[in-house]
């Protein structure tokens, strides 16, 4: 098993010192779902909900999250990304919301936390807007897809 990068020779936590890495192009795409009733799903696709428009909000609000990221997670380095896009799909089955997230930057450490806080945002702001008429959602599935990085 690899050693834990957050864990100084002290058993201590600390955050990762890149200054010596090289700047890379790198992207990061990561997924999640929240399930819902299907009543709530045409709600949500009619711009029905009361709150407003419930996906274009959770587009906004994980976007915004992901510039974020650094301060919400205690050892994440803050990182001036470069690009952030967040799309949902309701499969064929009707009885979800499938958000995937991707996050680019030019820098010296990974962006997958960006990605991944995207989606977990997103998804609780789907919640949020849908909680007063759907009290069975539920979140799950959040993971990272990808992340690749090349040099610039």
């Amino acid at each position: 098993m690899k050693k834990l990068t957050h864990i100084d020779s002290r058993g201590e936590a600390s955050m990762v010192d890149v200054s010596a890495k090289a700047i890379m192009l790198r992207e990061a795409v990561a997924s999640g779902e929240i399930r819902l009733q299907k009543a709530t799903i045409a709600l949500v696709r009619g711009n029905k909900v009361a709150k407003g428009n419930v996906l274009a909000t959770a587009r906004i609000a994980g976007i915004s999250a992901a510039k974020k990221t650094g301060e919400l997670i205690p050892l994440c380095h803050p990182l001036p990304i470069t690009h952030c896009e967040v799309n949902f799909e309701i499969p064929k089955s009707g009885d979800r919301i499938v958000i995937t997230a991707s996050a680019k930057i030019s820098a010296q450490t990974g962006v997958e936390m960006e990605a991944l806080t995207a989606v977990s945002v997103a998804a609780l702001t789907i919640y949020d807007m849908c909680k007063a008429v759907d009290k069975k959602m539920r979140i799950s599935d959040i993971t990272l897809i990808s992340k690749t990085k090349k040099v610039l």
